[in-house]
């Protein structure tokens, strides 16, 4: 679930460095994100309402002994989220509410965005996928979106520092002649959903960046727009879509970084 841009506004940051117990809880809970990755790909199609994935999201998480973190998680003092994963169609970006009246269709869009809670740590990823035909745009959208993460990733390693992920990130997505959100970004993860350091997918030299060190973990999130990078927030005062209406794709990982490769606690193999 990406965090807002009042967060980072913040100055002063205190970045929490995991020790091998917490990293492992940290994996199981991640591991369960993706096995509710597994179970969308397999449920969507059309027809299929963003309720029912919503179910069934729920049910594998409270199996693996997890609790879904979404599912009332507070919005600055207003109406708490009402459902365990985000289900965002099309032109919506981040924080879909899933509901019984909203019926995939042959070529949309879905990115679908899981949080966990297992034994007190926090899993959190997203993925976009097609239902049934897409378009050519929508079906390059994804690839960019899906390789961009990768780049930023790759990025992640003692010695850099965020700033580099999120320059990487941006380059490669207006290479391909997208935007990236810069209201919405990626973040630290740990016993809370939202931790230290702000993670930006564009980069910015006004925002203090961090030294990239072992034991750090990080929800890496791009969410990326054909037309306009801007944004705008709908009624139900969760739902984020873009503001000229053209599709956007959400990707993200929790990593760990480490002494070599970062480690991607939500990929299952």
């Amino acid at each position: 679930m990406g965090a807002g841009s009042e967060d980072v506004k913040r100055v002063k940051m205190a970045v929490v460095l995991k020790q091998k117990r917490e990293l492992d809880l940290m994996r199981q809970a991640n591991r369960i994100v993706g096995v509710v990755w597994e179970a969308m790909a397999d449920a969507v199609a059309p027809g299929v309402t963003t309720a029912a994935l919503d179910e069934i999201a729920e049910r594998i998480i409270r199996q693996h002994g997890a609790i879904p973190s979404f599912k009332g998680y507070p919005h600055r003092g207003r109406n708490d989220f009402p459902a365990s994963i985000c289900a965002s169609l099309n032109q919506e970006i981040v924080h879909g509410i899933p509901s019984v009246h909203r019926v995939l269709q042959e070529g949309d869009i879905i990115s679908i965005d899981v949080g966990t809670i297992y034994k007190g740590y926090q899993g959190d990823g997203a993925i976009t996928l097609p239902v049934g035909r897409v378009s050519e745009e929508a079906r390059r959208l994804i690839e960019v979106t899906k390789a961009a993460l990768d780049i930023g990733i790759a990025q992640a390693r003692v010695g850099k520092r965020t700033g580099d992920i999120s320059q990487a990130i941006e380059k490669y997505v207006r290479s391909h002649g997208f935007e990236v959100v810069r209201e919405y970004t990626g973040h630290g993860i740990g016993r809370s959903m939202h931790e230290d350091p702000q993670v930006l997918n564009y980069y910015n030299p006004e925002i203090r960046d961090y030294a990239l060190k072992p034991g750090m973990t990080l929800a890496l999130e791009p969410m990326v727009n054909v037309g306009s990078w801007k944004t705008r927030l709908l009624s139900d005062g969760w739902t984020v879509e873009t503001a000229d209406g053209t599709l956007s794709a959400h990707f993200e990982h929790t990593i760990a970084i480490t002494d070599g490769e970062p480690e991607i606690m939500t990929r299952l193999d």
